[in-house]
C-alpha cells in the first residue's frame, strides 16, 4: 500500500485536487491517503473542501491579514516539515502553480520525498507573467519525480526541459474531472433568474500583474460594452483584495446591468459558468472549465501557459488594453459567427477521467 499525501490551500488547487483526493480514497487497498491543507485561502478554501466532502487530516492555517509572499512561503516551509516527519508519506502531490505547491515542493525536497505535480508543465517561458505562478510552476517541476502533464503541449514542454520521459504522463486536466460533481441541471440561483431575459456575461479578475492601471483599463472596456448592448447582463464574483475591490466599484458602479457580488462557492461558480453566454477572465482554471462548457473565453492577460485553448480557438489572448478588449469583446457579442466559432471548438484539456489515470499510474509504481 502506497502513502500517498495531498497537500493544497488555495481555492483553484481545491477545486482541482479534491476529486483526485476522492478517486484515492476510492481505492484503499491500494492507497492510505492523507489530506494536509495550508489554508493559504481560508474561506474559499473550506467551501470546496465542503462541497466535495474533504475532510483535511492536517490544516497549516497560515492565512494572515496582508499576508504576503514571504510570510506563505516560509509558514508552508516550515509547518510542512512536521507534517512529513508525521505522516511519513512515500510521495506527496501538489498542483499547478502556487505558492503553497512550490513551499511544499521545497519542504519535500529537503526531507527527501518523491513529489508529483498534478497539472506539471504548463509554461508562459516569462518568470514574470503570470508572476510569481510561472516561477512556481517551473520549481515544482524542478524537484518532481511523477509529471502529471494535463496536455500533450505540456508534455513537450517538460521534455524540452530535459525532463526524464518515462516520469511524464499525459492525464488530462482534474478539473475537467470536478465539472461531473458540480455542474448540476436542477440547479437555480436569484442572480440567473435576473439575467434570464439577457445573454449572461460572466467576469473574473483579480491577477497581482494586472493589479492597478491595467485593471482599470479592463473594467472601462467592460463597461462600454455593457453601455452599448441593452440585452446583456453580466456578473462579476470578486475577489477578496481590497485593491482588486476598489478599482471595481470606481469603474464600474451605477452599471445597472452588471451585478457585483461576493465570491461564489465552487458548486454556484460551475453552474453560473454552464448557463453564462461568454467568460471575460484573467483568470488560470477557468480557460480549462468553460471550454469543456462550450463558453468562449477572453483571457485579459498578456500571456497564458494554456497555449492549447487559443490554438483550439476556445480561448482568446486580448490583454489588458481598453480599445482590444473592447473590441474582442462587442464582436463576440455582435457576430453570431464568431460566437458559434468559438463555443462549438473541441475542448483540450480532458474528458473528466484525469483523477482515474493518476491513481493506476500511482498505484503501478507501489
Amino acid at each position: 500500500m502506497k502513502k500517498v499525501m495531498l497537500v493544497f490551500g488555495t481555492r483553484p488547487e481545491a477545486i482541482k485536487m479534491c476529486p483526485l483526493v476522492n478517486e484515492l480514497k476510492a481505492h484503499p487497498e491500494d492507497f492510505q491517503t492523507t489530506v494536509c491543507v495550508t489554508g493559504q485561502h481560508r474561506e474559499m478554501l473550506d467551501q470546496v473542501l465542503r462541497v466535495f466532502g474533504v475532510e483535511p487530516d492536517y490544516d497549516l492555517n497560515v492565512m494572515r491579514p496582508q499576508q504576503t509572499l514571504f510570510d506563505i512561503t516560509c509558514d508552508v516551509l516550515t509547518k510542512t516539515k512536521g507534517v512529513l516527519e508525521d505522516a511519513k508519506p512515500d510521495v506527496v502531490l501538489v498542483h499547478g502553480d502556487t505558492t503553497t505547491s512550490f513551499a511544499a515542493a521545497l519542504a519535500c525536497f529537503y526531507a527527501q520525498v518523491p513529489v508529483g505535480h498534478v497539472e506539471a508543465g504548463l509554461r508562459t517561458h516569462d518568470l514574470f507573467s503570470p508572476w510569481p505562478e510561472e516561477f512556481n510552476r517551473q520549481s515544482v517541476d524542478l524537484v518532481s519525480e511523477y509529471y502529471f502533464a494535463p496536455t500533450e503541449t505540456s508534455r513537450q514542454n517538460l521534455l524540452d526541459e530535459g525532463k526524464p520521459e518515462g516520469k511524464i504522463f499525459v492525464t488530462g486536466n482534474t478539473g475537467i474531472d470536478a465539472l461531473r460533481t458540480t455542474v448540476r441541471p436542477d440547479y437555480e440561483n436569484g442572480i440567473l433568474e435576473w439575467a434570464s431575459d439577457s445573454r449572461l456575461i460572466l467576469i473574473t479578475a483579480h491577477r497581482r500583474e494586472n493589479q492597478g492601471e491595467p485593471m482599470h483599463r479592463m473594467f472601462r472596456a467592460i463597461r462600454r460594452v455593457m453601455e452599448e448592448h441593452d440585452d446583456v447582463k453580466a456578473v462579476y464574483p470578486i475577489h477578496m483584495n481590497p485593491v482588486v475591490r476598489r478599482a471595481a466599484h470606481e469603474e464600474l458602479d451605477g452599471c445597472d446591468r452588471l451585478r457585483i457580488i461576493d465570491p461564489l462557492e465552487v458548486l454556484d461558480f460551475h453552474n453560473f459558468l454552464a448557463r453564462c453566454n461568454l467568460v471575460l477572465t484573467d483568470s488560470g482554471g477557468i480557460q480549462e472549465e468553460a471550454p469543456g462548457l462550450g463558453k468562449p473565453v477572453l483571457v485579459m492577460r498578456d500571456t497564458t501557459e494554456r497555449p492549447e485553448g487559443v490554438e483550439a480557438g476556445t480561448l482568446r489572448l486580448v490583454g489588458t488594453g481598453e480599445e482590444t478588449i473592447y473590441a474582442a469583446f462587442t464582436r463576440l457579442l455582435d457576430d453570431p459567427a464568431e460566437y458559434e466559432r468559438m463555443s462549438q471548438a473541441s475542448n483540450p484539456y480532458g474528458d473528466g477521467f484525469a483523477c482515474a489515470r493518476i491513481a493506476r499510474i500511482l498505484g503501478a509504481g507501489r
